[in-house]
């Protein structure tokens, strides 16, 4: 089995997590597998070199100033692997098996990169590359970075260009958690979880796999996190399923909004669980959630609308904080996903701008991490629906 091993800042932060990363490798190795690693600088060090920074620098040294972390990982592991028998080479930034190249605006040359990492990893066998994470180097040989989380991008992106089984980030949590456990009491390991499923969580702050990482896995490739004391690289931890559409997707059939008013219902606790049960009990699908402070709009099929709209009623009478329940049906839903959308600035006019140009009136737009949903009068849905998918 071919396995791209990455080991973040934490799992090297000293000499003794340097040997036990070591001895995670070579295992590995005894047991006739090919170990291809990445290596983020130890511990806090890039964010250090770059406090130290105190005068104007242009882009270019200020990236050979940070390298000098990764640098000294590879090196450091390197050594460490050489000292238990495992033929290991450090690869960075100006060797000539560097497989990481960007163009003149700092994006990946995925055309050379692949190329490169293909030659490298046909190069494997009885040796263990120690590539710097982070890094890149554009066509001129300079020094580029791939920005914040970019060892977790470096490995995933190894992985799928170097045709490996499996990448494993090694790290300082246990995987995925059901929580923060240093917040809540039980939080466990979660065993599997999707692509979609973590860059929601990713890019709403839980710090496991950067979201950029994630844009180069495909289906064929699995991904796992596994904690750093775990020291076996080839089990345990969560592992990622799956692989990430980009998708613009309209509704088959109507949508209703049906529209509870009242008294600053954003300050009274309970008010969202007593009008959704009220649905859940029979069995009223809802498709959206829409709150502001004095109301909360649920779109539902519009052919249990009169049906929503008497049970959530029978709240409103009963619940003095509620005043009065609308319903506004002929709604349609365009929604656009793709795990890239956090990372394109000005997306949201993007998708906004040329709507409006159009003439098409917005009844909503509800955003998550990596979807947009746009509500407009069913009439103007595929017009609406075009001017999308040519924006995208």
């Amino acid at each position: 089995m071919r396995v791209v091993a990455k080991f973040g800042g934490t799992s090297l932060g000293s000499g003794d997590r340097i040997n036990r990363a070591a001895d995670s490798v070579a295992a590995a190795v005894e047991q006739g597998h090919e170990i291809a690693v990445v290596a983020s600088a130890m511990g806090n060090t890039t964010d250090d070199l770059l406090d130290e920074i105190q005068f104007e620098a242009d882009d270019r040294d200020r990236a050979e100033i940070v390298s000098m972390g990764e640098r000294t990982s590879v090196r450091m592991l390197k050594a460490a692997l050489t000292a238990r028998g495992v033929n290991a080479l450090f690869i960075e930034p100006g060797s000539d098996d560097w497989p990481v190249i960007t163009n003149d605006l700092g994006e990946v040359d995925v055309e050379e990169t692949r190329r490169r990492a293909a030659k490298l990893a046909a190069e494997m066998d009885g040796v263990v590359p120690v590539i710097t994470g982070f890094l890149a180097q554009n066509h001129d040989g300079e020094i580029t970075t791939l920005g914040r989380g970019g060892s977790d991008t470096t490995a995933v992106m190894m992985g799928r260009y170097m045709d490996a089984d499996e990448v494993v980030i090694v790290t300082d949590v246990e995987g995925v958690m059901t929580g923060d456990p240093h917040v809540v009491e039980g939080a466990r390991n979660v065993g599997r979880i999707t692509v979609d499923e973590l860059r929601n969580l990713s890019f709403r702050g839980a710090e496991v796999v950067a979201p950029s990482a994630l844009s180069y896995k495909d289906d064929t490739l699995g991904v796992r996190v596994v904690h750093y004391q775990h020291g076996d690289l080839l089990t345990g931890g969560t592992l990622i399923e799956g692989e990430f559409h980009n998708l613009i997707d309209m509704q088959e059939n109507p949508l209703a909004c049906v529209t509870v008013a009242g008294r600053s219902i954003r300050n009274r606790p309970g008010i969202l669980a007593d009008l959704s049960q009220a649905l859940r009990e029979h069995d009223v699908n809802v498709d959206a959630v829409a709150s502001g402070m004095d109301s909360v709009t649920f779109y539902i099929g519009e052919d249990r609308a009169e049906e929503a709209e008497n049970l959530l009623h029978s709240k409103v009478v009963n619940e003095k904080s509620l005043s009065s329940v609308t319903v506004d049906d002929g709604i349609a839903v365009i929604r656009v996903t793709g795990g890239e959308l956090p990372n394109r600035p000005g997306v949201m006019l993007d998708i906004v701008q040329p709507i409006s140009e159009a003439g098409i009136n917005i009844h909503d737009v509800i955003t998550s991490a990596t979807s947009v949903a746009i509500f407009v009068a069913w009439d103007d849905r595929e017009e609406t629906l075009s001017i999308v998918q040519d924006e995208f």
